[in-house]
């Protein structure tokens, strides 16, 4: 689950000799070989720009001497079967770009190799705790933090100002406050769809609870917790201050679309949904503000989930060394202070979260960042979403029905998927 952030905030020039960069060593499986070792890397569609690829391969190649990097662009659509595919093959490319909450399922085949004794030679001591975890399974270490995004709050200063409102609240109870206030203006002082789960698991992360937890060998479904409980309670609470449809998520009708008409007050996206509002209203250019979506006490941010992408490397590649140095330089410092600076995007590591500070959407996003979290952590879980399960359950309790008499049902639900067999 990955979310595109469109706007660039500029470009960083650097020198042509920068590797993006890992050990200036020649690389471990070049040593002694007469032509270059070539290493096929796939890389998303939209994940990077051209500009900063280009970057990195030439500063990369450049310090890696008998290392020749192929760099392949994937689609998206298909990429899964392609990626199944791929790490079974005997001709296996030697490090992918997948989404972060799928390395559970990848690494449910076998294909992909075990970095845990990398970690340390990684820095994975400041990587983003909601990044990093869903690349861990049982213990072991797959998948590689590569960049993340998260959700904040846009909203529209001029509503705030004709409300009297002074500024972001910093707390849920402010935040409700300030919600009903802007109501009183005569707008909808947000705008939340009935079936943004995304939304409703930070809650339910900022009460201690889950949306499930794996006990022992086993899973379980948790929406019926007290926590999960409380999460969703809130949620309520924050939705009856807005017009939102209860039985649709945040694409139908677009957020940013209803939004745009000018009159809503706040909304919770990614920083590049403005993007979209002011292209659908470019009277709005300049007036949407951002702030991390509050949590329950002013010293922490609520919540998030935080999107993104990690690195693997298939067992099946042939290069596993040379491999290692792809994934070391683009999950190193300098490669990730270039690309937060190029493609606004939240860099690996929480000490690196400044970079971002004079931009207010991104520097939201990326004070949100550190309280990151991730969907559990199971091959199976796609198959939850794929069955609404969720969705559903916050439709019938934001409509009149018994919201822990559904939350248990969903559970149960959620129970049985993630312990389905494949």
């Amino acid at each position: 689950m990955r979310y595109r952030l469109l706007a660039a905030t500029g470009v960083l020039a650097l020198a042509a000799g920068l590797s993006g960069c890992g050990s200036s060593e020649p690389s471990p499986g070049a040593s002694g070989s007469a032509a270059p070792e070539k290493l096929t890397v796939w890389i998303m569609r939209d994940s990077m720009s051209d500009a900063l690829l280009g970057r990195f391969e030439s500063g990369f190649e450049a310090s890696h001497p008998g290392v020749a990097l192929d760099i392949q662009i994937q689609e998206w659509d298909g990429i899964g079967q392609k990626v199944t595919s791929g790490l079974a093959s005997n001709d296996a490319p030697d490090v992918i770009e997948v989404g972060n909450t799928q390395v559970a399922e990848y690494a449910a085949s076998g294909g992909v190799k075990d970095l845990s004794d990398k970690v340390a030679d990684l820095g994975g001591a400041d990587w983003l705790p909601g990044l990093a975890e869903p690349g861990k399974i049982d213990g072991r270490q797959y998948g590689i933090p590569w960049y993340a995004a998260n959700r904040v709050v846009i909203y529209n200063k001029d509503l705030f100002a004709k409300a009297g409102v002074g500024g972001p609240p910093k707390t849920r109870e402010e935040w409700l406050d300030v919600t009903a206030k802007l109501n009183k203006g005569g707008y909808q002082g947000i705008y939340l769809a009935g079936q943004n789960w995304y939304t409703l698991a930070g809650f339910i992360w900022d009460e201690g609870g889950d949306l499930a937890v794996k006990e022992g060998e086993a899973w379980r479904g948790t929406l019926d917790t007290p926590q999960a409980l409380a999460g969703m309670d809130f949620y309520t609470r924050l939705q009856a201050l807005g017009k939102g449809p209860k039985d649709s998520d945040e694409a139908r009708p677009p957020q940013a679309d209803v939004f745009a008409k000018g009159d809503v007050a706040q909304l919770i996206s990614t920083p590049g949904g403005a993007v979209a509002i002011e292209k659908a209203n470019p009277g709005l250019a300049g007036k949407l503000g951002f702030f991390p979506i509050p949590g329950k006490t002013a010293g922490e941010p609520g919540a998030v989930f935080t999107g993104g992408s990690d690195l693997i490397i298939p067992e099946a590649s042939k290069h596993h060394d040379s491999a290692y140095e792809v994934v070391k330089a683009l999950a190193g410092e300098q490669f990730q202070l270039d690309m937060a600076k190029e493609m606004s995007y939240v860099p690996n590591r929480v000490s690196l979260g400044g970079v971002l500070d004079g931009d207010e959407g991104t520097a939201a996003m990326a004070a949100g960042a550190a309280n990151g979290h991730a969907t559990p952590n199971s091959a199976n879980w796609a198959a939850v979403e794929a069955r609404n399960v969720i969705k559903e359950y916050m439709t019938k309790a934001l409509t009149g029905a018994d919201a822990a008499a559904e939350a248990r049902a969903a559970s149960q639900v959620i129970t049985s998927i993630l312990n389905t067999k494949s």
